[in-house]
């Protein structure tokens, strides 16, 4: 599986970052609670050189008004937001968390990954809204 696409942005960081949740899914396997492949994720990307925040907490405004924090699971080297799920599939609504996140915080890429099924499964997300 090629995990690196030249076409995309970030692409060789995004492939890192999910290098390191196959290689977390290929020693857990699927079955565990959320936070558990949230630290093993954390603990591979350390031993992997990437620089990230857990659980990075960010504003939500509603015109121009702070009404609440949300924190994102992993923001990568302050561009990527990934966000993990433990789910058998990933249906829409996680899809369209994921890219809430995105437009709120103004990130252009983000990964959704979910270790929930017997392959792990990722998506590679762009904001369209994205503001340089």
């Amino acid at each position: 599986m090629e995990i690196i696409k030249e076409q995309y942005k970030y692409s060789q960081l995004t492939g890192k970052i999910i290098a390191c949740a196959m290689e977390v899914h290929k020693i857990l396997g699927n079955g565990f609670q959320e936070v558990i492949y949230q630290r093993a994720l954390e603990m591979e990307m350390n031993l992997q050189g990437l620089s990230f925040t857990r659980e990075h907490e960010m504003p939500i405004y509603y015109k121009n008004k702070q009404i609440g924090t949300r924190r994102v699971d992993f923001l990568v080297e302050g561009l990527i937001s990934v966000e993990l799920k433990a789910v058998i599939n990933l249906e829409n609504v996680h899809l369209a968390q994921a890219i809430n996140y995105l437009e709120v915080y103004n990130l252009e890429i983000g990964l959704l990954i979910n270790f929930g099924s017997k392959s792990l499964t990722f998506k590679r997300l762009a904001n369209s809204k994205f503001k340089s």
